[in-house]
């Protein structure tokens, strides 16, 4: 039997604490074309969804797909996200909340590198290999270096989680 992944758990749990103390739960995601969102909202092949209980109607969070329905424009939709396309979690107040990799390309041909859907301490969304510029700033220079060393020593490419107060 082939394990179920711990991300689908992680995002279940984060959204609990989020909602337990008050704060309004945020997802940012990888849209290609298994995700069912209002394309006129997504922006650079990802959008920013708030996924809280007075945003959301009919919210189910399994271990495959993130269903709801949602309001754009006064206008009812019917949002599915796959959650192998979660980039993150994370509480809008403080920014408070998880970054996940996701390997595969969006279909369309506009990938997310490894290191996106990431925050800054205000909680602004920080860009792919940018230090501290919000997400619709661009950053050519940045966007294509690897990302620097956490200046630990070690010399392996795997990610590693950061703590930040």
């Amino acid at each position: 039997m082939q394990e179920i992944s711990t991300k689908p758990y992680l995002l279940r749990a984060l959204y609990e604490w989020c909602t337990d103390n008050g704060y309004t739960p945020h997802i940012a995601v990888r849209v290609d074309n298994s995700t069912r969102v209002p394309r006129q909202f997504v922006r650079d092949g990802e959008i920013v969804l708030n996924i809280s209980f007075e945003a959301t109607s009919q919210l189910q969070m399994g271990n495959e797909w993130i269903e709801f329905t949602a309001r754009f424009s006064g206008k009812a939709h019917k949002l599915e996200v796959p959650v192998a396309n979660v980039l993150a979690i994370y509480a809008r107040e403080n920014g408070q909340g998880m970054a996940f990799q996701v390997d595969a390309v969006a279909q369309d041909g506009e990938g997310v590198g490894p290191d996106s859907g990431t925050f800054s301490e205000d909680g602004e969304e920080v860009a792919a290999g940018a230090s501290d510029v919000p997400a619709n700033t661009e950053s050519p220079d940045s966007a294509d270096e690897p990302p620097e060393p956490d200046g630990d020593g070690s010399k392996g490419s795997r990610p590693r989680l950061k703590i930040v107060k």
